[in-house]
């Protein structure tokens, strides 16, 4: 591993530049490339890429970007890509077939607001639309936890028990436009952790074969459970490909979650992404003031790691969750699934907090806020919003 100071878009980059050489001894790699602010860095550096075997497919729109993917993957190249808010609603149906043909893909998702109104800061609703779609879903706290994550996703979205395409998500600008010390992959290692990519149903002209026919609803339902099967499968095979990480690159990258201080823990507050690392900060704080409270940092979304959770928060009573995301009429995106997880916990008092829209700053202040007033409840009520002060 070589020390670099690198942006969060460049560290992606070079990571899905260094996955897709890795395959050149197999049937190369492919990426469909369109630009979008704030990931359009990642595009331009790979597309200044020369790869022994492989391409960069510069298209006039993100809805061909994904097409390209998925025609490269049904060839059976290591395929991969990135984008951000509109850029993805305008792949919506293309990211909907790529994970129903079954092809693994592994995409950037930086991060931004949906518009109109139109906004270029981070908020997770662009990703968190495809939560119904047939993908695995991560979010990274940081730049080390991107290059890392992108390694697992091919890893996981490639392997046999799984083929299921990956959206590995980070913040935009708060991650993908700062600098941190990485260690990047070097290619021997890369090499030595990632198989060449198989994609079984690939086409083949010595085995002719039609993708994505007309099914009868029985088919369909079989399809469709098949899938689910590769989804319950992740948690086992991504153990498998942090095992085997460590052993190729001598760390240990951060898995399904991680808990920090919940054994004893009386209040759990729960986040992801880059708002973890600054809820890290203040329950260390408190923790050192008496207080017994802990943290969960959910990284994977999909598949939606509900035993692990339930084990996280152990004998906590009461939960937070931060929410950078909204579903109108309902309220956070994490508080929805964290809920219909802690459905046998009638003991838990979960409360949302809707944190951060459209890029607002979460500070350790408002967190502060958020535990006080968390501490004071007897009951939870509806979404609680939290605006960023002016």
């Amino acid at each position: 591993m070589s020390k670099s100071l690198v942006t969060g878009n460049l560290a992606a980059a070079r990571t899905l530049a260094a996955a897709g050489e890795a395959n050149r001894a197999a049937l190369g790699c492919c990426a469909g490339a369109y630009p979008i602010t704030p990931q359009t860095e990642i595009i331009e550096h790979l597309r200044g890429c020369e790869f022994s075997k492989g391409r960069v497919v510069a298209v006039e729109s993100e809805h061909s970007a994904m097409a390209v993917c998925m025609g490269a993957s049904l060839a059976g190249a290591r395929t991969f890509t990135a984008s951000s808010s509109n850029g993805l609603a305008y792949m919506v149906e293309n990211i909907f077939a790529a994970g129903y043909y079954r092809l693994p893909i592994v995409m950037i998702a930086v991060n931004r607001t949906l518009g109109p109104p139109w906004n270029i800061w981070v908020d997770q609703g662009d990703s968190l639309m495809f939560r119904d779609a047939a993908w695995l879903q991560f979010y990274c706290d940081s730049h080390q936890d991107l290059a890392d994550t992108i390694l697992l996703a091919f890893r996981v979205a490639e392997d046999e028990q799984i083929l299921l395409p990956v959206i590995v998500a980070m913040d935009g600008f708060v991650t993908s436009h700062t600098t941190m010390v990485v260690d990047l992959p070097d290619q021997a290692k890369v090499d030595a952790y990632l198989p060449k990519c198989n994609v079984p149903h690939r086409l083949s002209h010595a085995h002719p074969s039609t993708i994505g026919g007309l099914t009868w609803p029985r088919e369909t339902e079989l399809h469709r459970h098949e899938i689910q099967q590769s989804m319950e499968r992740v948690p086992a095979v991504l153990a498998t490909a942090i095992d085997e990480f460590e052993l190729v690159f001598e760390r240990r990258p951060a898995g399904i979650l991680e808990a920090k201080c919940t054994e004893d823990a009386e209040t759990v507050v729960i986040a992801c992404n880059t708002m973890a690392r600054t809820l890290g900060d203040v329950v260390k704080a408190r923790r050192e003031g008496g207080e017994k409270i802990g943290m969960v940092r959910t990284k994977m979304f999909r598949p939606f790691p509900r035993e692990e959770l339930i084990a996280a928060i152990g004998s906590a009573k009461r939960v937070a969750v931060l929410d950078r995301n909204h579903s109108p009429g309902s309220g956070g995106i994490f508080w929805q699934e964290i809920a219909a997880t802690l459905r046998e916990r009638p003991d838990v008092l979960l409360q949302d907090y809707v944190v951060g829209l459209g890029g607002g700053d979460v500070t350790p202040a408002m967190i502060g806020e958020i535990i006080d007033d968390l501490n004071q409840r007897s009951q939870s009520t509806a979404p609680i919003w939290k605006e960023a002060a002016a």
